[in-house]
């Protein structure tokens, strides 16, 4: 007499799991999922470059100088870190909508490097660089911690 069995051998479990394992194992090499977030950091910090850019560029068309109008004074010829803090440039109440008016709701900031934060206009700190080349005017906002070995910057 025959007896019918159910379920799986051992054999067929072992080799359902290695398959599922290789397949596992391929996908995350192909899909890399880091270097997909990564990717993903770097664009948004393109985004917020292009911002503070674009509302630097506000201000600059606002004046009748066309310079760059800020209580902090002029954008530094060094490159400075965009911050609230002692040893950075204070942009913020320059450009912040309700301050400046210039679109933004609040300064972009890294999204991460471990010290970049936003709570207000006299309290953040961007992890993005400032600097204005002295000869021939142009302004450069960069992002230092760019991932990827990628250098990231906006120049107008």
């Amino acid at each position: 007499m025959i007896r019918k069995r159910n379920g799986f051998t051992l054999i067929e479990l072992i080799v359902t799991i290695s398959l599922i394992a290789i397949i596992t194992g391929v996908y995350l090499i192909a899909a890399n999922p880091a270097g997909q977030l990564a990717s993903a950091r770097n664009t948004q910090r393109i985004s917020n470059l292009q911002t503070i850019m674009n509302a630097i560029r506000q201000n600059i068309a606002d004046q009748s100088n066309e310079q760059f109008s800020c209580a902090s004074g002029a954008i530094p010829t060094s490159t400075a870190r965009m911050k609230s803090s002692a040893g950075g440039y204070n942009i913020a109440p320059c450009v912040v909508l309700g301050n400046g008016a210039y679109g933004l709701f609040s300064f972009p900031f890294d999204p991460s490097a471990t010290s970049s934060y936003y709570n207000s206009v006299s309290d953040y700190d961007s992890a993005y660089s400032i600097a204005a080349n002295s000869s021939t005017g142009q302004i450069t906002v960069s992002a230092p911690f760019a991932e990827l070995n990628k250098t990231i910057s906006v120049t107008q």
